[in-house]
């Protein structure tokens, strides 16, 4: 596990794990952003935002890589309304660094110090000075060297050390080398990640986080393991995957999508919906899988960063794995949020919540028959022909947008 300050790690401050200071539930905002909505500036995010606070959601998810996401949820987080009832010691805030577009990245140290600075200062308005965050990933680090993304890791420990940054982590798709990855940090630096963010791959579709990577992950020290996209970045819902103004950017092929869509004609056939069917299962599978390997949180959902104490969550308290959830529309973060207390219903015993888990297991084995042979598939990233548009402050990618500015 991350310890709380290794001893090869001099200048590291001092600070409880990370399994003490996460909430179980992050809204995540790739959602924010053109690639899911042709106009993410006109979403209610204010709305969002105050009603995932109001209702216990008190972690948020974010890059710049997403467009407008930051500056939306900076706003929303240090308007007056929020910071009246949320300051910012209340919640817990991740954003990313090194992704700049869909073929440019840059890991330099100088373009990871300018992307941190640059999130805290979206992020913090006018408390920029004495802004920080409390979890900082390397974005889709598969993309880049190993050697870049130790560069970048030891970066952000340098961040770390000056009071900008307090956990660190990577970020990816391809399990098997975020394992890899993970190993390779704790060789070299003799400090293990406190974080590894994986997207799209423990859903009703795919589980291979857990079965192919999550005890190379945990043997490698890290401490927290965060499950996003339960629903494959919108492929497990009825109208498949999201179309924003950058067009259908979704890997997945044909043949999946089309699985997909029987799917949820065969859910719906049910009386269910696939992806509320799929994120329940995501959520409470995850929230089991990774407390019990270790790699999960003790703090519980509701209970505020500010009034966890100094030792953060509870000693003794059930670990429980983290996961992120994203939604475009105020309707959808309730639904999702009357999912999770569901779960949490269930766990506590209550009769009714209890009765929902047990149905919704047994759609989700109807749901992995019609799938068929892409249960488990995961598609390849970088993909097949994947052009690097290069790195380097000041260089563009040959593909999508700049998100340097």
């Amino acid at each position: 596990m991350s310890s709380t300050c290794p001893p090869n790690t001099p200048n590291a401050p001092s600070r409880p794990p990370i399994a003490k200071r996460i909430p179980p539930l992050a809204l995540g905002t790739a959602t924010f952003n053109c690639q899911y909505n042709s106009s993410p500036e006109s979403l209610s995010t204010f709305s969002i935002v105050q009603h995932a606070l109001h209702s216990g959601l008190l972690s948020f998810d974010t890059s710049p890589y997403y467009g407008p996401a930051e500056t939306l949820l900076g706003s929303a987080l240090t308007h007056p309304t929020t910071l009246t009832h949320f300051p910012r010691p209340s919640y817990f805030l991740t954003t990313k660094v090194g992704r700049i577009n869909s073929t440019t990245f840059d890991y330099t140290p100088a373009w990871v110090r300018q992307s941190i600075h640059r999130s805290i200062s979206r992020l913090h308005g006018p408390n920029a000075d004495s802004g920080y965050l409390d979890l900082a990933l390397c974005h889709d680090a598969e993309f880049v060297s190993p050697a870049e993304a130790l560069t970048a890791v030891l970066t952000l420990r340098e961040l770390r050390n000056e009071g900008r940054v307090r956990y660190i982590g990577i970020s990816g798709y391809p399990v098997g080398q975020l394992a890899a990855l993970a190993e390779m940090v704790l060789k070299e630096s003799g400090e293990p990640l406190d974080a590894v963010m994986s997207y799209a791959n423990f859903t009703v579709q795919n589980t291979t986080l857990a079965t192919d990577a999550l005890g190379r992950i945990r043997a490698a020290g890290v401490g927290v393991v965060l499950n996003a996209s339960p629903l494959g970045m919108g492929l497990l819902r009825k109208n498949g995957v999201p179309v924003g103004s950058m067009g259908d950017w979704h890997p997945a092929p044909a043949g999946l999508r089309a699985a997909c869509a029987k799917a949820a004609e065969e859910v719906e056939a049910l009386g269910e919906n696939l992806a509320r069917v799929a994120i329940r299962y995501a959520y409470e599978e995850w929230m089991k899988v990774a407390g019990e390997e270790g790699v999960g949180t003790k703090v519980p959902f509701g209970k505020r960063l500010d009034r966890l104490g100094e030792e953060g969550g509870e000693e003794q308290g059930k670990m429980r794995g983290v996961s992120v959830c994203g939604v475009s529309f105020l309707e959808e973060l309730q639904d999702t949020l009357e999912v999770w207390n569901s779960i949490l219903g269930a766990e506590e015993g209550r009769q009714e919540d209890a009765q929902r888990r047990e149905g919704n297991m047994e759609v989700v084995e109807v749901v992995r028959r019609t799938l068929g042979k892409w249960v488990d598939y995961a598609w390849e990233s970088p993909g097949e022909g994947f052009v690097w548009g290069g790195g380097g402050a000041g260089e563009v990618g040959n593909a999508g947008l700049d998100y340097r500015d």
